[in-house]
């Protein structure tokens, strides 16, 4: 056998098993899709100090898990408790899902949003919906959904909230009910 019958040989066999392969991973999704969802980095079970631009704090975040994405810098959060300072202690925050965008600036709070003011304050506030935006740089949170606010003696519902979380002070945006329940004599 000669040489060059042998090479050619060996270059059909390989030219063979080459089309045989692509042929196969024809139909195969392209990896980049798979590495362009993974996240940056992953935090589990944590507490991030936020501060503002003074040094104070500006909001504290406690939840099980949270992922950066790689594509935008944004955070996705898994059931968040944010602690917002006020008078006289934190608004808790707590949501099924939070988004919080890259700069920081703006948190999406989603699905079984409740915001407890401290039990200390002298009309301890609670609110529930079912999407919340916190703006922690201004102690703002609003909402354009249903919402329920009660207070001791006082149950308001409303469409939309905006309420300054350091002060205690909010503002119902419309379709206002209230409905006084006095507490019963003792």
């Amino acid at each position: 056998m000669n040489w060059r019958v042998a090479l050619g040989v060996v270059l059909l066999v390989a030219a063979v098993v080459s089309g045989w392969s692509a042929w196969r991973m024809r139909d195969r999704a392209a990896p980049t899709a798979a590495a362009a969802e993974r996240s940056d980095y992953v935090l589990r079970d944590f507490e991030l100090v936020v501060l503002d631009r003074e040094g104070s704090e500006s909001v504290r975040l406690r939840a099980p898990v949270l992922q950066r994405s790689r594509q935008d810098e944004s955070l996705d959060i898994g059931q968040p408790l944010f602690l917002v300072p006020g008078e006289p202690g934190p608004w808790r925050l707590r949501a099924d899902r939070a988004w919080v965008s890259p700069d920081g600036e703006l948190a999406r709070l989603e699905g079984n949003v409740e915001g407890d003011s401290d039990p200390a304050a002298p009309a301890p506030t609670a609110f529930r919906t079912t999407r919340l935006e916190l703006v922690p740089g201004q102690n703002l949170a609003r909402t354009d959904q249903p919402v329920r606010l009660t207070q001791p003696g006082i149950i308001q519902t409303a469409t939309g909230l905006q309420a300054d979380l350091r002060t205690g002070r909010y503002r119902l945006l419309s379709q206002v009910k209230t409905r006084y329940e006095p507490s019963a004599r003792r």
